[in-house]
C-alpha cells in the first residue's frame, strides 16, 4: 500500500518520489561550483568493467549552458535532449540565448508533472545545471521531486558528503576565484569522493563555461596536468608540515 507515487501515505509522504531521490544518491558523484564569471562542472565516470567504456555524465545543452547528472543515466540523457530543444526553440523565436533560470524552471515543471500522474514515474536523476547569462554565472540543482535550488557550490551522488564538506570550507572564496582556481577546487572535491583512490584523468571529467568561453569539456591531457600540479602542491605542503614538526622544541620533562 502507498507504493503508487500519486498516493499519499498517512505521514504525508510520497514514497516513490523519495525512492527516486535515493537513486540520485547511488549515482556517481558530480560537482558544481561558480564564481562571478565562470562555472565549473566535474564528475566521476568510472567504467563498470575494464572491457567497457564509461557512461557520459556531463552534457552540453547550449553554448552557455551545460549539465552534470547523478542517478539513472538514461533519464539524464532524455532530459538533456529536452533541454536542448527548449534552448533551440527560444533562440529561434527571440534570437537570444535562453536565460539559465528560466530553463531550470521549465525543467522543474517537467519533473513535477511526473510526481502527479499515475501513469508516469519520477525521473531517477539529479541535475546540476551550470550556465552564464546577462546576470552572471549560475549553478542550479534540479531534484526528481520538481524542486530546484541555486547554489554557490554543490555536490550530488555517491559519497558526495565528503565533497560538500570541502566545498563548505572553501565556498566564501569562490566568487572571486579565477577559472584555474575553480577547476582545482572542483578536482579537490572530486578527490574527496574517491576515498583514497588515486585521482586520474581516466575517472573524471571537467567542463567549464564563462565569459568569452563557451561551454566545453576539457581534454584529458589538460585535466591530467592540473591533477599533477595539485599533487605537487600537496607534497610541498606535507614536506613543510614535516619540517615544522622537526623544528619544534622538545617538551621539557615534568618535575617530580
Amino acid at each position: 500500500m502507498f507504493r503508487n507515487h500519486t498516493t499519499w501515505s498517512p505521514a504525508g509522504r510520497l514514497f516513490q518520489v523519495e525512492y527516486a531521490m535515493e537513486a540520485v544518491k547511488q549515482g556517481s558523484a558530480a560537482i558544481g561550483l561558480r564564481s562571478k564569471t565562470h562555472a565549473v562542472l566535474a564528475s566521476v565516470n568510472k567504467a563498470n568493467s575494464e572491457l567497457s567504456s564509461h557512461q557520459k555524465k556531463i552534457f552540453k545543452i547550449d553554448d552557455h549552458i551545460g549539465i552534470a547528472i547523478a542517478g539513472l543515466t538514461a533519464d539524464g540523457r532524455v532530459l538533456s535532449r529536452y533541454l536542448r530543444s527548449e534552448c533551440i526553440n527560444y533562440s529561434f523565436t527571440y534570437e537570444s540565448p535562453l536565460p539559465v533560470g528560466r530553463l531550470v524552471v521549465q525543467l522543474a515543471d517537467k519533473a513535477q508533472v511526473c510526481t502527479q500522474r499515475s501513469w508516469k514515474r519520477p525521473y531517477g536523476v539529479g541535475l546540476l545545471v551550470a550556465g552564464l547569462d546577462e546576470s552572471g554565472a549560475h549553478l542550479y540543482y534540479n531534484c526528481p521531486s520538481g524542486n530546484y535550488f541555486e547554489y554557490q557550490a554543490f555536490a550530488i551522488g555517491s559519497r558526495s558528503q565528503a565533497a560538500k564538506t570541502y566545498l563548505e570550507r572553501k565556498f566564501e572564496t569562490f566568487m572571486d576565484s579565477s577559472r584555474e582556481e575553480l577547476i582545482k577546487d572542483a578536482l579537490f572535491a572530486i578527490k574527496e569522493t574517491l576515498q583514497g583512490e588515486k585521482l586520474t584523468n581516466s575517472i573524471c571529467t571537467v567542463a567549464v563555461v564563462g565569459v568569452g568561453e563557451p561551454f566545453h569539456v576539457m581534454d584529458q591531457k589538460t585535466v591530467q596536468e592540473v591533477i599533477d600540479s595539485l599533487e605537487i602542491t600537496e607534497e610541498r605542503a606535507d614536506q613543510g608540515a614535516a619540517m615544522q614538526e622537526d623544528r619544534s622544541p622538545e617538551t621539557a620533562p615534568m618535575d617530580i
